[in-house]
């Protein structure tokens, strides 16, 4: 396979733990869907259904899928100002350099938020529930008479 930036050879390495295909000339890397999943679950360990929207909406670009030479597409990863290119056929993602250190911290910080937002979720709970209870209730009331 070519790079789709420059046309030199791929390599196979093993970055972050995933194996993939590397740019030598230019640090681009080709991923397949697994190998992106495999890199974000590296620091991502809440499940895929909350990752969010992989891609919204993407728009056409001059690089070509390295498996099968078709135009491939641009989309902002996950809403964030991080931009990589997708093969619409499905053979994979192209990232450019240290893209995958940018998806770890992404991933990272989705993470700390989702457990913040559960934790807070559970102490509002929690406080409705002795809001709720019989005895706050009747203090309450016991205040306003």
């Amino acid at each position: 396979m070519k790079c789709p930036n420059d046309g030199t050879e791929l390599v196979k390495k093993k970055r972050d733990g995933v194996d993939m295909e590397y740019c030598q000339s230019c640090g681009g890397m080709w991923l397949t869907r697994q190998e992106l999943n495999q890199l974000e679950d590296d620091v991502f360990d809440l499940g895929d259904e909350n990752k969010g929207t992989l891609v919204a909406s993407a728009t056409e670009t001059t690089l070509r899928c390295p498996e099968c030479t078709k135009p491939m597409e641009r989309f902002e990863y996950r809403f964030y100002e991080l931009e990589m290119d997708f093969c619409e056929d499905g053979h994979g993602f192209w990232l450019d350099k240290d893209s995958d250190k940018r998806v770890l911290e992404i991933m990272k910080k989705e993470e700390t938020g989702l457990e913040r937002k559960v934790r807070a979720e559970g102490k509002w709970a929690s406080h409705l529930g002795r809001m709720r209870s019989g005895s706050f209730l009747d203090k309450i009331r016991n205040l306003l008479q």
